[in-house]
């Protein structure tokens, strides 16, 4: 349980760099283009529920078994497809319930998902086994 905490507080710091990156600089004017009629004020109370179950899934999912594994590969490509799949869920729903949703937008979230994902999952292997000798 000890190794699940650690892993889930530097996983939490390194996608929340990232994820705010991206939301609050890089695709700022990319949501506003898309859907910017469809975008309403932030809801935090959903958003830190995300954050703490997809950053479970993450350590559960790909860091545990990664780092059990001692695979850098093995931990890049399931952080790649655990991504994937996830952020599938949320783009293809949008994409076959909501009226106008751009498949432009749908694309840009899936390559940031599945990379987002792959390079913290990356990034909490190597710190695990260089400085929490893992």
């Amino acid at each position: 349980m000890n190794q699940f905490l650690k892993l889930f507080g530097i996983s939490a710091v390194i996608f929340l760099i990232f994820d705010l990156f991206w939301l609050l600089v890089v695709s700022k004017n990319l949501y506003q283009t898309f859907i910017g009629e469809l975008l309403g004020d932030v809801k935090i109370t959903p958003a830190i529920i995300f954050y703490f179950v997809y950053l479970v899934g993450v350590v559960f999912f790909v860091l545990i078994p990664g780092i059990d594994k001692q695979s850098i590969f093995y931990t890049i490509f399931s952080g790649a497809l655990f991504g994937f799949i996830c952020y599938s869920t949320y783009d293809l729903t949008n994409l076959a319930t909501i009226k106008n949703w751009p498949v432009t937008m749908t694309i840009i979230d899936l390559v940031w998902g599945t990379s987002v994902t792959a390079i913290t999952s990356a990034i909490v292997y190597f710190i695990n086994f260089n400085f929490l000798k893992g």
